[in-house]
C-alpha cells in the first residue's frame, strides 16, 4: 500500500499510521525478487504465450499439460493461481443434452471388436473415424476424421458440404496412403448410413482393415473421436464465425495440421523418453 501511495502522501506519514518503520519500508522496496518471484514471472510469461497461440482457449489443468511438456515444472493449482492473478481462463464445455440415437442394422458379420478399449500399444492396430458439423453463414460444412488410437493423431480427414459415404471414404483413403503395416487394423465407427454403405464396407475388406462399429446409442464406444470433436470446436469452432465454407476448411486444416498433431507428436515423444528412462533404470536396479 506504501508503495502504491508513495506519490500521494508522505511515506514517512504513512509509515506512522500502518505502524510500520521508515527503515523497514525502504528495507523492503531495495530487496531483490526473490527465486520464486522470478520462477513465477518466467512461467507467466510462458503461460501468456500459450494462451494467446491457443486463442484463448487453455485451462488451467491443460496449460499445466504443456508446461511440462515443455520442461517447466509446475503444480496445476499453481498454474490456476497465476492464471487468475493474470485474469486468464479457458474456454470451458458447453452443456448440451444429448440426443438419443435412432436404431440401425449392422451390417452382416460386423460386431464391436473396439469393446472401448481405447489403448493402442502399436501405431497402425487401432483407429476410430467419426462425422461432425461446422456452421458457416454459407452453408454447412461436415468433417470426417481417422483417429490413430496410438497417438491420438488425425491420419486422415475429408471435408464436405454433403455427408456422403464418398467423403467417408476419402478420410479413410488419406489414413490408408499413410499405413506402413499391413497387419491386423480395426476400424471403428458409430451406425451412421456412411459407415454401413457398401461402398465403404468393400473398400475396408479391399484394403485389410477390420470394420468395428458401436452398439445402439451408446455414444461412449467412440468416445476418443468425440473427445477430438469437442476440443477441435471448444478450441476453434464455437470461438469463430465462418463467413463460407472455404474460411471453415482453412481453420480446421491449421487446427488439425500445425496445432492438434504437432502437439499429440510432441507429447507421445516425451512419453517415449520417459518410459526409455524408467526401462533403463529398472535394469540398472535389477
Amino acid at each position: 500500500m506504501i508503495e502504491r501511495c508513495r506519490d500521494e502522501f508522505p511515506i514517512r506519514l504513512m509509515c506512522r499510521c500502518l505502524r510500520v518503520s521508515t527503515s523497514g519500508y525502504y528495507d523492503w522496496s531495495k530487496r531483490l525478487p526473490s527465486a520464486r518471484q522470478r520462477d513465477n514471472e518466467r512461467l507467466l510469461g510462458r503461460i501468456h504465450a500459450l494462451h494467446q497461440d491457443s486463442r484463448g482457449t487453455l485451462g488451467a489443468g491443460r496449460m499445466q499439460e504443456d508446461l511440462v511438456e515443455e520442461g517447466l515444472t509446475a503444480s496445476r493449482n499453481r498454474v490456476a493461481r497465476l492464471m487468475a492473478a493474470a485474469g486468464l481462463q479457458g474456454w470451458p464445455r458447453p452443456k448440451r443434452r444429448g440426443q438419443r440415437a435412432q436404431p440401425a442394422l449392422t451390417p452382416p458379420g460386423v460386431r464391436n471388436l473396439l469393446a472401448r478399449d481405447f489403448s493402442a500399444l502399436e501405431p497402425e492396430t487401432k483407429w476410430v473415424t467419426d462425422i461432425t458439423e461446422i456452421k458457416t453463414q454459407q452453408a454447412k460444412l461436415y468433417l470426417c476424421v481417422v483417429l490413430d488410437l496410438f497417438d491420438q493423431r488425425i491420419l486422415g480427414w475429408s471435408m464436405h458440404d454433403r455427408q456422403d459415404r464418398q467423403m467417408v471414404i476419402r478420410a479413410v483413403q488419406m489414413a490408408v496412403w499413410q499405413r506402413q503395416e499391413q497387419h491386423p487394423l480395426i476400424l471403428h465407427s458409430d451406425r451412421g448410413s456412411q459407415f454401413r454403405s457398401g461402398d465403404y464396407q468393400d473398400y475396408l475388406a479391399a484394403n485389410g482393415l477390420l470394420c468395428s462399429m458401436s452398439a445402439v446409442g451408446h455414444c461412449g464406444d467412440n468416445a476418443a473421436c468425440e473427445g477430438f470433436f469437442g476440443l477441435l470446436k471448444r478450441e476453434r469452432i464455437y470461438r469463430t464465425t465462418y463467413p463460407t465454407l472455404d474460411a471453415a476448411r482453412s481453420d480446421v486444416f491449421e487446427y488439425i495440421e500445425r496445432r492438434h498433431n504437432p502437439r499429440m507428436r510432441r507429447r507421445r515423444v516425451k512419453q517415449d523418453q520417459k518410459f526409455s528412462a524408467l526401462s533403463k533404470q529398472s535394469v540398472i536396479s535389477g
